[in-house]
C-alpha cells in the first residue's frame, strides 16, 4: 500500500472527517454501523440456515454470550442470578451488545488512522464470534455459518465504509492509509469536503444503519416466527393422571393478606437457567433417548409419552443458587410419567450410578440413579398446575426428582438420558464446582411482613414458608430480638416433597425488631444456624427481618 501523497488542489481529503474530533466522531460512528451490519447479517444467516432446515440456528450474538457464561467463573454467574435474577440474561445480552460496541467504536476510530489494523481488529472479533459459536455444545451448520458470514460482513462494511470516508473531495481514486503513515491534514480542512460529497457520505451511513435495523429485526422476526412452539403447545390435549389427586383444602393456606398462594402461578415461578434464548422445541419432533449403561436402549416419543399412565405430584422446586430468605423456591402440581419404570425397562446395569440427563440445548446434569429408583415420585413432566409445561419451564418435557435442587435433578426441554457413572462425567454444574451430590436442605423464609416495614403496634400476621423437600417439615419458630423461640402455627401439609406454609400472630411493641424463623424437618432434625454461601451444596442459616413498630 502506498503511503498517500500530500493533498494538493486537485487531490485533496475531506479534513473534516480525518482528523479531530469530528474526525474521531465519524470514525466511531464507521465502527458502530459496520457492528450493526454484522449484527444484522448474523441473524439473516441465522434465517438462511433455518430456511435450509438445519436445526434451530443460533445468532452470533447469542453464542457469544453463552460462551460467556461457559467462561465466567462460579462467584460472576451467583452475582448475575442475586443482582438481575429472572433478568439476568437480559443483562448478559445487553453486556454482550455494550461490548460490541465499545470495540466496534475503537475500532472504527483505529481504522480512520491505520486501515490495516482496523480491519485487523474487526477480523479478531469475528473470529471470537466463530470460535463461540463451534464450542456450543450443539454445533451445525446453523451455528458456525451466521457467526462466518457476520465477521466478513463486519469486515467489509467497516473497510468500505473507512474508505469512503476518505476519498478526495473532488474526483479521484480514494487513498488507503498505511499502518506506518498518517494521513496527512489538509490546509483548509473546514473548506475541503464539498458539500455534495459529505450528503453523499452521510446518506450512505443512514441508509447503511436503516438497512442492517430492517435485516436485522426483519430476519429475527422472521426467526421467531418459524421457531415458536407456541402453537404446537396450545394443541397439547393433556390426558388425565391415571389417579388424580383430589383438590387440596384451604388450610394448607393461612388467611395472611399479601402470603402468597400455596401452589405458585406459572407466570411468578422462578426460572434459573443458562439458556439466553428458550429453546424453542417441536413436540411433533420431540424424542427421548434412554442408552447408556443398560441391556435394552429405546426411544420415547411425545405422543408415547401421552399414552403412558400419568401421574400428578406436588413438589416444591429449589435452586442451589437461593440465598437464605431468597425468592428461587416454588410449589406446583406437575403431570408426568414416572421415570423408575422407564429405567427398569431400558434395564439399569450394576455399576451405573448416574442418570446424565441433556437438554435440547446440550446443558448435562447428573442425577443419581438411586434417587429415581429408591421409591420417590421422580417424573418426566409435561404439565404443570394443569398447564401443559411452560416453555420456559420446559416443554416439551423436563425431569423432576424430588429432594434434590435442580442442578442435580431438574433438567428442562430433556432430550437424553445416558446411563452412566459419575467418575466418567458428573455433568455441567459439577465441572463447575458444585457438589456432586445435593439433597434439597432445610430452610425457612419470612414472607410477611416484608423487610424494612413500617408497621402499628398491635397484633401482626408474621408468615412464611419453610422446606425440606423428600422429608417434609414438622414445625417451624419464630424468635423477636433474641427472645426464647415460640411455636407457629403449621399449615395443614401436602406431601414431604412440599413446603408447607406458618404463621404467627405477634404482639409488637413500639420500637425496632429483628424477626427470625427457623425449621424442624419430618425427620426432627433443626435446621442448622451455621452460616454458608450457596456454593458448593446449598446456602444455610436462619432467615431475618427488620421491622420497625410505630
Amino acid at each position: 500500500m502506498e503511503t498517500p501523497a500530500e493533498p494538493d488542489a486537485g487531490r485533496r481529503r475531506a479534513g473534516w472527517l480525518v482528523g479531530g474530533p469530528v474526525g474521531v466522531l465519524t470514525g466511531g460512528l464507521i465502527g458502530l454501523l459496520a457492528a450493526a451490519v454484522g449484527v444484522a447479517v448474523g441473524e439473516f444467516g441465522a434465517a438462511l440456515s433455518a430456511a435450509f432446515g438445519s436445526g434451530a440456528p443460533k445468532a452470533p450474538v447469542v453464542a457469544v454470550g453463552e460462551w460467556a457464561i461457559d467462561l465466567s467463573p462460579v462467584w460472576l454467574k451467583e452475582a448475575a442470578i442475586r443482582n438481575f435474577g429472572s433478568h439476568d440474561k437480559t443483562a448478559l445480552l445487553t453486556g454482550v451488545y455494550v461490548t460490541i460496541g465499545v470495540v466496534s467504536v475503537i475500532t472504527g476510530i483505529v481504522a480512520r488512522r491505520y486501515l490495516h489494523v482496523g480491519t485487523g481488529l474487526a477480523a479478531a472479533f469475528g473470529l471470537l464470534g466463530l470460535i463461540a459459536a463451534v464450542t456450543r455444545p450443539v454445533v451445525g451448520f446453523g451455528s458456525w455459518f451466521p457467526a462466518l458470514l457476520a465477521g466478513a460482513a463486519t469486515v467489509i462494511a467497516l473497510r468500505q465504509l473507512t474508505l469512503w470516508s476518505l476519498q478526495p473531495s473532488v474526483s479521484g481514486p480514494a487513498a488507503d492509509p498505511a499502518d506506518d503513515a498518517e494521513p496527512a491534514e489538509p490546509a483548509e480542512p473546514a473548506r475541503s469536503a464539498a458539500p455534495a460529497e459529505r450528503r453523499r457520505f452521510l446518506v450512505t451511513l443512514l441508509g447503511t444503519g436503516a438497512g442492517a435495523l430492517v435485516g436485522g429485526f426483519g430476519s429475527r422476526a422472521w426467526l421467531n416466527s418459524r421457531y415458536n412452539v407456541a402453537p404446537a403447545r396450545a394443541a397439547v390435549v393433556l390426558p388425565e393422571a391415571a389417579t388424580p389427586l383430589p383438590q387440596l383444602p384451604a388450610s394448607v393456606h393461612p388467611d395472611v393478606p399479601d402470603l402468597e398462594p400455596f401452589f405458585t402461578p406459572n407466570a411468578q415461578f422462578y426460572r434459573v437457567d443458562t439458556a439466553l434464548t428458550v429453546p424453542q422445541v417441536d413436540p411433533k419432533e420431540w424424542m427421548l433417548r434412554i442408552h447408556g449403561m443398560v441391556d435394552r436402549p429405546f426411544a420415547v416419543s411425545f405422543a408415547e409419552l401421552l399414552r403412558m399412565p400419568l401421574e400428578e405430584h406436588d413438589l416444591t422446586l429449589t435452586c442451589v443458587s437461593n440465598t437464605i430468605g431468597g425468592p428461587y423456591c416454588g410449589n406446583a402440581r406437575w403431570l408426568g410419567a414416572p421415570l423408575a419404570p422407564l429405567l427398569r425397562q431400558a434395564g439399569v446395569q450394576v455399576g451405573a450410578d448416574q442418570i446424565l440427563s441433556t437438554s435440547f440445548d446440550g446443558m448435562t446434569i447428573g442425577t443419581p440413579v438411586e434417587a429415581v429408583l429408591d421409591g420417590r415420585q421422580a417424573m418426566l413432566a409435561i404439565a404443570m398446575n394443569g398447564q401443559t409445561l411452560p416453555v420456559e419451564h420446559g416443554f416439551p418435557c423436563r425431569m423432576l426428582v424430588p429432594g434434590l435442587y435442580g442442578y442435580v435433578s431438574a433438567t428442562k426441554w430433556v432430550v437424553d438420558l445416558e446411563l452412566t457413572t459419575f467418575a466418567k462425567n458428573a455433568g455441567f454444574w459439577v465441572g463447575e464446582g458444585w457438589a456432586q451430590q445435593a439433597p434439597v436442605k432445610t430452610a425457612s423464609r419470612i414472607d410477611v411482613p416484608g423487610t424494612g416495614a413500617t408497621l402499628s403496634a398491635g397484633t401482626i400476621a408474621v408468615a412464611g414458608v419453610a422446606w425440606a423437600t423428600h422429608r417434609g417439615v414438622a414445625g417451624v419458630e419464630v424468635q423477636v430480638d433474641k427472645g426464647p423461640w415460640v411455636t407457629a402455627d403449621l399449615a395443614t401439609a401436602d406431601t414431604p416433597d412440599t413446603w408447607r406454609q406458618w404463621s404467627y400472630p405477634w404482639h409488637a411493641t413500639p420500637g425496632q425488631h429483628t424477626l427470625t424463623v427457623r425449621c424442624t424437618d419430618g425427620t426432627g432434625t433443626l435446621q442448622t444456624p451455621v452460616i454458608q454461601d450457596t456454593l458448593p451444596d446449598g446456602a444455610t442459616g436462619y432467615h431475618s427481618i427488620q421491622v420497625t413498630i410505630d
